[in-house]
């Protein structure tokens, strides 16, 4: 089963790089999202162009009722935080906050991540990731 990263909602909601056939090969019941894609997305909706605000906040809400019960709250990952983002401050190497929240809904659910920001993600102890991005 996978947590789909943030970067992958949006090109499922653009209907891009193959995310939606990919998500429907994996079976759509296997797919969560965590509550901060939510939150990062209203964010990009909140920042966009007024002509595309409206058509853009229908595509957020579209992908609500989507994962509707596959919306994963971020409170059960504090621990799981706590000790990924001392560990990665200890070694010099850290990632931002929301990445990490993400990565560590991922581990807290055993899940596998689908991202297209492997490069950071993949510093995360035990965190299976996957890109799903399909470059022509």
């Amino acid at each position: 089963m996978y947590l789909l990263d943030t970067n992958i909602c949006v090109h499922f909601m653009k209907n891009e790089h193959g995310i939606p056939a990919k998500i429907k090969e994996i079976g759509f019941q296997n797919c969560y999202i965590s509550e901060l894609t939510i939150l990062e997305i209203m964010y990009g909706v909140a920042n966009s162009a007024s002509s595309k605000k409206e058509a853009n906040y229908l595509r957020l809400k579209d992908l609500e009722l989507d994962f509707d019960n596959r919306i994963l709250p971020i409170r059960n990952t504090f621990n799981s935080f706590s000790e990924e983002k001392t560990r990665l401050r200890q070694a010099g190497t850290l990632i931002s906050d929301f990445d990490l929240l993400i990565g560590c809904t991922a581990l807290t659910h055993n899940l596998i991540l689908a991202t297209r920001n492997t490069k950071e993600l993949s510093r995360l102890t035990n965190l299976v990731i996957e890109d799903w991005i399909i470059v022509s």
